[in-house]
Formats: structure tokens, C-alpha cells, sequence
């Protein structure tokens, strides 16, 4: 018997900070590996001169350009759904965010953040320190952001990569996936 893969992105969604994960899922085994993680990190400009909103178009661009490279050889996409704004800004990211995932040029489930904390951490309240310590526990040979100074020091930054593996594994679990692993593996052609 021939292992029988799909190779699935998870993201993270954000204005500032995209967290994207590739995994290749073992349809047989029901078990993943990470294989890459990437952080979109997009700043304000601090110019003056440059319209609020022309910047967040520019942002944007930079996030959907990064995006669609990184899920071109993905058969799905996992994704958490920002909800919660807090202020007017909040809300605007939190639409632009969406708006990159409805352009998701790949089959998108949906995960809800409560999914994600609940499968990994098993508390609806897990904090960023708590998910960064699952992910990292878990899959330690994964291409974690590490500290400058050449140590094997964990950095604050793979809030948003541990996030997005962490909806990977919140994914599988979700109807949908389940329901699509189920017909994958009444077939027998290589996924």
C-alpha cells in the first residue's frame, strides 16, 4: 500500500502578521509533518505622505501576492476566521483579512478560534505563550523563527506560525475534512 498525501496550507489570518503553515497530511495515518512556515510582516509606512487607505492596499498586495505563491501547491486551505473587533481599525483589518481568504484560489475550511485552542491546548482561553509551547512541543523539527544570536531560542514571533499549525490540526478534526478523508480513502489513487 502506497501512503496517500495531501499537501495543506493553514493560515492565520492578520493585517500585520499572516501566519501560514504547509503540512503534508497522511491520509492513511491521519497524521501531518510541517514541512514550511512563513510570517507576512507588513508595516505602516511611516511617511505622511502616503493615504491611510493606499497603504492598506499595499499591504493587502503584499499579503495576497505572498499568500497564493505559498498555496499554489496545496490541494486545501485551513483557515481561522477573524471575529472580535475592538475598534474601527480592528474591524478594518479584520475585513481585509477576510477578503484574502474569500480570494483563497484553493478549496478554504473554516476554523473557528475557540476549534483551534480546544484541539490543541484544550482550553478556549489558551494563551499565545500556551499555543507557541504546543506547536513547538509538537513538531520540533519544524522551521520555527528562532533568536539572531544563533541560539536554538524560540521567539515570540511564531505566535502567528504556531497559530496556523495549530489550525491545521484544529482542521482535521472538522467535519468537512473528515468527510473528505473518508472518500480519499475509499479511493485508490494517490491523493
Amino acid at each position: 500500500m502506497t501512503n496517500r498525501t495531501l499537501t495543506i496550507a493553514a493560515i492565520d489570518p492578520s493585517l500585520s502578521h499572516f501566519g501560514m503553515a504547509k503540512l503534508v497530511f497522511d491520509v492513511d495515518s491521519a497524521t501531518f509533518d510541517v514541512k514550511a512556515l512563513q510570517l507576512i510582516d507588513t508595516e505602516k509606512m511611516k511617511s505622511k505622505t502616503v493615504r491611510q487607505n493606499s497603504d492598506d492596499l499595499r499591504r493587502s498586495r503584499e499579503i495576497v501576492k505572498a499568500f497564493h505563491a505559498f498555496v499554489a501547491d496545496c490541494s486545501l486551505v485551513f483557515a481561522e476566521i477573524p471575529t472580535g473587533a475592538q475598534s474601527a481599525r480592528a474591524a478594518l483589518a479584520f475585513g481585509v483579512a477576510i477578503g484574502i481568504l474569500a480570494a483563497c484560489p484553493k478549496p478554504l475550511i473554516q476554523v473557528q478560534p475557540f476549534e483551534t485552542k480546544l484541539a490543541t491546548v484544550g482550553t478556549k482561553t489558551a494563551s499565545k505563550e500556551e499555543m507557541i509551547e504546543w506547536a513547538t512541543t509538537r513538531f520540533p523539527n519544524a522551521p520555527w523563527l528562532r533568536a539572531r544570536s544563533g541560539k536554538k531560542q524560540i521567539v515570540n514571533a511564531n505566535e502567528h506560525l504556531a497559530d496556523a499549525v495549530a489550525i491545521a490540526h484544529a482542521g482535521i478534526e472538522t467535519d468537512q475534512f473528515l468527510q473528505l478523508r473518508a472518500m480519499l480513502a475509499k479511493t485508490s489513487i494517490a491523493a
